[in-house]
């Protein structure tokens, strides 16, 4: 219950801070089907697949407000199924080049039995869309009582169009231990709103030490993606 009133807790934030664009709100949506939920490298399903939906209001300042949630999978020690993520941001061009976001978000677990929930701020610049670097700090990060520091630089290459390959890396520095992880991805536009992506991952020896053999190391995802 404690979860459920962060969560829209936040939500009425972001609601306050778009009430100046309301005229000019513009709402978009997500929903995908994925073979494996990989968050920075390392399954949040055990190797399952997941459902996934969003949605996000964005107002003509570039002030925005996002919810987003998928199942989850940490085994019976936590007991969580769900996952929320709620998110309050502003995105704006810079130039005809660059842009940037930043947002501020917040995890919610609310099917588990221990309190999982935690907060992160995180900035992305972009560069024509073809390239990225993002930053996400957090004091309680993972949900625990360390700091960390989470940095991922990335690449789009348009092959045709229809055909979009990307490559990541992101490294966490994190208080007992940091890990590294790759991923690449090709993405498939087919049919209207729909898209089909497959990506490799892969992570250092540190992340296996941290999350076990299980969550981390190589792994294919395939995902069908639909935005709207």
């Amino acid at each position: 219950m404690i979860a459920m009133q962060r969560m829209w807790t936040w939500c009425a934030l972001a609601c306050l801070g778009l009430a100046v664009d309301a005229r000019a709100a513009d709402i978009t949506g997500s929903a995908a089907l994925t073979s494996d939920y990989v968050w920075r490298g390392t399954t949040q399903t055990r190797g399952e697949p997941a459902v996934q939906a969003g949605v996000k209001v964005a107002g003509a300042s570039g002030v925005y407000a996002s919810l987003w949630g998928t199942n989850v999978d940490y085994g019976p020690a936590a007991d969580a199924s769900t996952e929320f993520d709620a998110t309050v941001g502003w995105g704006t061009a810079l130039s005809d080049d660059w842009s940037v976001d930043v947002n501020l978000l917040r995890y919610v677990y609310p099917s588990t039995r221990i309190d999982l929930d935690w907060t992160e701020a995180n900035g992305t610049l972009m560069f024509r869309d073809r390239a990225w670097l993002s930053l996400g700090y957090s004091r309680e990060a993972l949900g625990g009582d360390d700091a960390g520091l989470y940095a991922l630089v990335g690449g789009r290459l348009p092959v045709n169009d229809r055909l979009n390959l990307e490559l990541a890396v992101g490294h966490y520095f994190l208080q007992q231990r940091d890990y590294t992880h790759a991923q690449l991805s090709a993405v498939f536009a087919l049919a209207g709103p729909l898209s089909l992506r497959f990506t490799a991952h892969t992570t250092d020896s540190n992340a296996k030490r941290i999350f076990g053999d299980n969550a981390a190391g190589p792994r294919i995802e395939a995902a069908l993606q639909a935005t709207f």
